[in-house]
Order: C-alpha cells, then structure tokens, then sequence
C-alpha cells in the first residue's frame, strides 16, 4: 500500500492528524461563513475527505483493512450528495438566477 510506505519512511501519524485537523478546520469555517450553495458542497466534501484521510491513516497505523471499507462507503455516499445537491442547485438557479443558500426559503411552493 501507499500509505504503509509513508508511514515507513519517517511520516508520523501525528502528521496526517494535524493534516486532516487542519483541513476539516477550514471545511467547517466555510460551512458557516459562505453564503454560497456551491462553496457549501464543496466545504462539506472537504470535512468528509478529512475524515476519510483519518480513517485511512489509522487503518495503515495499526495495520488493518477496515476502515477502508468505511472510506468506501464515504465516497459512495459524498458521490450521492454531490449528485442530490448539485440538482437542487440548478433548480434554485433556474428559479431565481443566484446561488444564495438565503433564498431556499422561497422554493417552498
């Protein structure tokens, strides 16, 4: 594996903990500051790649395979809300011509 050279070649595991910290820090600051429905998605999938670089990380660490399997199913799942809320994007784009996550409440019907 990939990771299990790095680790042998003097990364510690310390590392990808700040890496992924770090990362889900500014995931999470782009969640709350960002009005923008595209920003949004793409700050959710960075705090779920974190994650996922976590998972991937340990699993290597302690030498088993089954946290992969929950990366898997991350990806799956991160692949499934791209599709659902790129869809809800465009439909409030055809609506009212922005990308305001302010302007939801005006789907209501």
């Amino acid at each position: 594996m990939i990771l299990a050279s790095i680790f042998e070649s003097g990364v510690s595991i310390q590392f990808y903990m700040i890496l992924a910290s770090i990362l889900f820090g500014i995931g999470v600051l782009g969640v709350m500051l960002r009005r923008n429905a595209i920003i949004l998605l793409m700050c959710i999938e960075l705090m779920l790649n974190a994650v996922n670089l976590l998972l991937v990380a340990f699993s290597t660490y302690f030498g088993t395979g089954d946290a992969q399997v929950f990366v898997f199913f991350i990806m799956v799942v991160a692949a499934a809300e791209a599709t659902v809320g790129l869809s809800i994007i465009v439909l409030l784009f055809r609506n009212n011509r922005s990308v305001d996550i302010g302007l939801f409440n005006k789907l209501k019907g």
